[in-house]
């Protein structure tokens, strides 16, 4: 399963991007994470359905510099396999 996620809140410049490369790691999740423009956290995330949706509890809960005001979850579909999880600077 893939997912899309957009983060709203304080989410940059408090440890989130790096928060999410552990937590994704950790799980076995592949894919990236980076900060856009609008003041967003954007990550596309494949893995276990059961993995995904512990790692969007985490995310909601976030790193203890961060206030997480929402989650935007968009389910994906490509054929394209996603290797490793990454900070996209």
């Amino acid at each position: 399963m893939r997912v899309r996620v957009f983060v709203s809140g304080r989410v940059q410049g408090v440890y989130f991007r790096a928060f999410t490369k552990e937590v994704a790691d950790s799980l076995g999740l592949k894919g990236w994470v980076k900060n856009i423009p609008d003041g967003r956290v954007e990550a596309l995330v494949e893995g276990d359905e059961e993995l995904l949706w512990e790692l969007l509890k985490r995310l909601w809960e976030g790193p203890p510099a961060a206030e997480v005001n929402s989650l935007e979850v968009h389910r994906e579909d490509s054929d394209e396999p996603l290797f490793g999880f990454n900070i996209i600077y």
